[in-house]
């Protein structure tokens, strides 16, 4: 499998489902519903963009995902 695995196209899939979910529409809940319907998705499109966003390494058969999660620093001058 690993010879015909692609990080780079499975981390592509992570960004698409991250798009997906961010595009979605609310179906018509009410209530608690509404709002756990939104908590989940926005639980979900964190996850996929953060593996979106890795850096991904095969190595000997082993798959490492690197994911930086430092605050990035302002933009513009200081």
């Amino acid at each position: 499998m690993a010879d015909s695995f692609d990080a780079e196209e499975m981390l592509e899939r992570f960004r698409q489902r991250a798009r997906a979910v961010r595009e979605r529409g609310i179906p018509p809940l009410e209530g608690p519903e509404r709002k756990r319907f939104i908590e989940q998705a926005k639980a979900d499109y964190m996850d996929y963009a953060m593996i979106g966003d890795a850096k991904a390494n095969l190595e000997d058969g082993i798959l490492t995902l690197t994911i930086d999660l430092r605050p990035q620093a302002p933009a513009g001058p200081p």
